[in-house]
Parts: C-alpha cells; sequence; structure tokens
C-alpha cells in the first residue's frame, strides 16, 4: 500500500525527520528550487501538508493542492495558515499545544529577569574588563513584589502567572472574561488599564485579526518609562512601529521579544536599541519540547489516515 503524499513546508529535526520518512511520501517545498514549478508538479497529489507555526499555509499553496484534506502545524500558533481558504473545503488544521505551554513560559519569566536585571550587560561587564576598571555594574530594577499584567490568560499565559506568583508579584491579567482557574489575580477587561496597572505586561494572546496590534501606542503609553513588555505569543500582536519609536524615546522603559515581523530578517532599527532584548523565536526551543511537537504532529497526521479522531484539531 502507498504511503500518503506529504508536502513538508520546512525543515525538521532528524529526530522527526526519520519517522516522517518512513511513514509517509514527503515532498520537501523547502529544497525547492522553484517553489511554484515544484507545487504544480506534485500538488495535485498532496493529501496533507506538514508545516511550521511561522511558515504556515497561505491561499495560494492550499489552492495549489486540490486534493488537500489536512494540514499539521508543527507548534501552537496557527495563525500564518489561511483558515477561511481551509474552511471552504473541508479542510482539517492541528496544532501542537500544550507540550510546549511549561517551556514557553520559562523562557517569558527568564526574558523577564535577564532584561529587569541586566544580565547579558553584567557578564559583558566582567568579560570586557570594566568591572575591574570602572567598578560596581550600574544598579537595576527588582522583580520581586512588583505589578505583572497578563495579556491573554489562555494555558502559557496562566503558566506564566503561577510563576509570576512565585515573586510575590501583584498579578493582573486581560481576557475575554473573567476566569475561574485564576480566582487570585485581578481581572482587567481592558488593555490599556491592565497596562497602566503593570510594570511588567506580558503578552500572551493567540494572533487573529482581532488582535493584530493590540499592543500599540496606547498601550506602550500606559506602560510607561519604568515598564516593560515582554512577547512570547506572535509578532503581530505588537505594533512594531509604535514599539520601536517608544523604546527610542523612552516612553516605554524596556522590552523584550521572541518573535518578529518578518523574521529572522528583523527591523534592523531593533539591534540599534539597548533596552531590548532580542531572541531568535526559541521559546520552545528544547530538545524535550522539540521532541513532543514532532510526535505531536506525525500522531495527528496517523489519526487522520487511519480514520481516527484529530488529537488537537483547531477547526
Amino acid at each position: 500500500m502507498s504511503k500518503p503524499i506529504i508536502l513538508q513546508v520546512g525543515p525538521y529535526p532528524e529526530w522527526d525527520q526519520v519517522p516522517l520518512d518512513q511513514n509517509f511520501d514527503v515532498k520537501r517545498l523547502f529544497e525547492a528550487t522553484d517553489r511554484d514549478g515544484f507545487l504544480a508538479e506534485i500538488g495535485s497529489d498532496v493529501r496533507a501538508i506538514a508545516t511550521r507555526g511561522e511558515l504556515g499555509a497561505n491561499r495560494a499553496m492550499i489552492e495549489a493542492c486540490p486534493n488537500l484534506e489536512l494540514i499539521s502545524v508543527y507548534g501552537v500558533g496557527y495563525d500564518a495558515v489561511d483558515l477561511k481558504a481551509c474552511g471552504e473545503r473541508g479542510i482539517k488544521v492541528t496544532n501542537t499545544p500544550d507540550v510546549l505551554t511549561q517551556d514557553v513560559a520559562d523562557l517569558g519569566v527568564a526574558m523577564m529577569l535577564c532584561q529587569s536585571r541586566g544580565i547579558i550587560g553584567a557578564e559583558s561587564w566582567v568579560r570586557d574588563g570594566s568591572w575591574v576598571r570602572d567598578g560596581l555594574y550600574p544598579l537595576k530594577r527588582r522583580v520581586f513584589g512588583r505589578k505583572a499584567g497578563v495579556l491573554g490568560l489562555g494555558r502559557i499565559g496562566f503558566e506564566v502567572g503561577k510563576r509570576l506568583a512565585g515573586f510575590a508579584m501583584d498579578i493582573a491579567y486581560s481576557d475575554i472574561a473573567v476566569n475561574d482557574y485564576a480566582p487570585d489575580w485581578t481581572f482587567i477587561a481592558d488593555p490599556v488599564a491592565l497596562a497602566t496597572h503593570a510594570d511588567f505586561l506580558f503578552v500572551t494572546l493567540a494572533a487573529s485579526a482581532e488582535t493584530r496590534h493590540i499592543v500599540g501606542k496606547e498601550v506602550l503609553d500606559a506602560l510607561g518609562p519604568d515598564g516593560m513588555v515582554i512577547n512570547i505569543s506572535r509578532a503581530a500582536n505588537i505594533d512594531e512601529d509604535a514599539l520601536i519609536a517608544a523604546l527610542s524615546s523612552g516612553s516605554l522603559g524596556a522590552a523584550a521579544l521572541d518573535v518578529f515581523e518578518g523574521e529572522p530578517a528583523l527591523d534592523p532599527r531593533f539591534l540599534e536599541l539597548e533596552n531590548v532584548l532580542l531572541q531568535p523565536h526559541h521559546a520552545s526551543g528544547t530538545i524535550e519540547t522539540r521532541k513532543a511537537m514532532g510526535q505531536l504532529l506525525r500522531d495527528n497526521l496517523t489519526a487522520h489516515f487511519a480514520g481516527r479522531d484529530l488529537l488537537t484539531a483547531v477547526n
């Protein structure tokens, strides 16, 4: 019996690639020099797309595969998949939630600590001789006991809040409604009001048309010159022009970012700023989590072609 033909949009680690190749007939779009020509040649044979959250699958790709049945996303975010196009043709979409939640929350809190305490600069202070030459490192800001706002209290936002509670922080959150699983935290519906409350604003929203640039000038101004925004969600949730302007002028104190528009070719203006911590979209970047993500991606593909219920369908 022939293996189902899968279109693979981007590379995976070897521990995922080997079993994917063993169980499916994998066509690697990312290796094609002429992507359009490649899709025209094999598109009608493709029954599923295996992609990554930041790569997704746009309408053109979907329409090039007339017999497409499933798009399986390696990652929790699926905003780069054209869900409207999928809905029109009854194409199912899956992602890999839960397995990456803890690592993403860990990195978000680590970014807050790193930026607030100046850990990157402090290491350079030791290495370049400044400690010997100039004495003690300039004072930074504490974390414990301060105020945190979590914008979007889903799986990741909730885990961020649990970690922040260990720092005796005053925690508030904004979501579509009050969440009964967070009775000890303050619900603030309006993002601007949440930013006014917070010293640290964690952006942990799922991305959608409704949340695009939800963190804009008004929110950043409310966070203020002593505030910090930490984004471990999707780049589109923050207006990057407004963020760069606020960081440049000092109307916002600092930022810590793991995601960017157009990544990895981020806006070069970020590189000129000393009050932003830049990370290469690696919040889920542990061996353990990436293996679990790959397994779940393959499990969804296997379930589909075996006629079983999908494990983590999003539509």
